[in-house]
């Protein structure tokens, strides 16, 4: 809850959506990618959610568990801290 007010008026839409088990972040990077990427694929998955995409990112979630990929952001255990998107803050 703490994140809210720093997100962007753009990555704030991924809260249009009721989370779920997994997502296009995890399956795309997890803790590999970088917060602005994240949020990213969440706001893109909004845009074109469907059942089909939904079984899609189910697949995918499998493959990522079993081959055990992105569980660690470089340097920390599992990623950063979201401090909100400096190139956005500035505007």
């Amino acid at each position: 809850m703490h994140y809210l007010p720093l997100y962007t008026p753009e990555q704030a839409r991924r809260h249009n959506v009721r989370p779920g088990m997994t997502g296009l972040a995890q399956v795309s990077g997890r803790n590999t990618l970088t917060w602005e990427q994240r949020l990213r694929l969440d706001v893109e998955y909004v845009d074109g959610r469907s059942a089909r995409g939904d079984a899609k990112i189910l697949k995918k979630t499998i493959g990522s568990v079993l081959r055990r990929e992105g569980i660690s952001g470089a340097g920390v255990a599992t990623m950063a801290e979201f401090t909100g998107t400096q190139s956005e803050k500035n505007q």
